[in-house]
């Protein structure tokens, strides 16, 4: 009988991307997806910051603003390849419009990535307008036939909130999306089976839970609620100005957000169990359970960017 291991909490993450799944280790980032033949396609994806951190990452709150902007910026580059490997910019055997064509010809092979640039920059600004200002409008509005007194960030927190599960539930009816929440639960279901020991088989990883205190998701719930308390001292007087104040705090917002899901994601107690509950919630929504083939993925990402030496990636 095999000796049991010793469950341990790894520092190894991942993303879920266009059929396939990212996956970040100490010293590697390795990409794999499942290419429209059937095959898996594993490739590592060069990240400078891999293998010798910046002194900011020892520094509290302060790598926690570097590290959610460049987990933004590499994720996104990862989520334009899966989608290159998915031969989205093959268009020869589709007729094209006059319009189309044009674009073609006049931006080639760009065309593709200036399309994407353009929708991150839409998703930025619509994400700006629901969660920055249309509470705020909305809780002024509220606040004019009932006044709400020191109630009004606490209403502001509950509107951003309802405003996230109600656009994450409506985006999950998608099927790409659909897809895309069954590789973000192969993900999770991976690296629990990794964290327990175990070996790295689809049998093993099918049985483990999909949902992880260290995610994307539970960081973005409590993003918000850090910033409610931190908007609770910004000006109510002006409706500009205190859109203009919250975007100067987000740093600080996500900065603390950062340290309390890392402390999350270290210790397991009460404490802990308590601040992950509502971001495990969530993840009801954002993962779904994988097939096979999707944890055949998530393990061929896993496995190279596993470490040379035990113990290596622990907290």
């Amino acid at each position: 009988m095999s000796e049991k291991k010793t469950p341990i909490k790894t520092r190894i993450g991942g993303q879920a991307v266009m059929e396939g799944i990212m996956m970040r280790g100490m010293k590697r980032s390795v990409l794999a997806c499942r290419l429209p033949d059937g095959s898996i396609d594993v490739e590592e994806v060069p990240c400078s910051n891999l293998a010798s951190p910046p002194w900011y990452r020892k520094v509290p709150l302060l790598r926690g603003i570097f590290s959610f902007v460049e987990s933004l910026v590499f994720g996104y580059r990862c989520l334009m390849r899966s989608a290159e490997k998915q031969d989205m910019l093959d268009t020869e055997d589709e007729e094209l419009s006059p319009f189309e064509q044009k674009l073609m010809d006049l931006c080639g092979d760009k065309l593709f990535h200036i399309i994407m640039v353009i929708g991150a920059v839409l998703g930025i600004g619509l994400a700006l307008i629901l969660f920055l200002y249309l509470p705020a409008l909305i809780v002024r509005g509220i606040d004019r036939v009932l006044p709400l007194g020191y109630g009004k960030a606490p209403v502001e927190g509950l509107i951003k909130i309802i405003v996230l599960v109600v656009y994450m539930l409506a985006v999950s009816r998608m099927k790409e999306i659909a897809r895309t929440f069954s590789y973000h639960g192969a993900e999770h279901k991976s690296i629990a089976c990794y964290e327990a020991g175990e070996e790295l088989t689809v049998e093993n990883v099918r049985r483990h839970s999909r949902f992880h205190p260290r995610c994307g998701t539970s960081f973005i719930l409590i993003v918000l609620l850090v910033s409610v308390l931190v908007n609770s001292f910004l000006t109510w007087d002006s409706m500009a100005v205190r859109v203009i104040l919250k975007l100067v705090m987000i740093p600080v917002v996500v900065g603390v957000a950062y340290e309390i899901i890392q402390f999350a994601g270290r210790h397991d107690n009460l404490l802990t169990r308590i601040i992950s509950a509502p971001g495990l919630w969530l993840q009801r929504i954002t993962t779904k359970e994988p097939d096979d083939s999707q944890i055949e993925v998530a393990l061929a990402a896993l496995k190279p960017v596993l470490p040379e030496r035990a113990g290596e990636d622990r907290w």
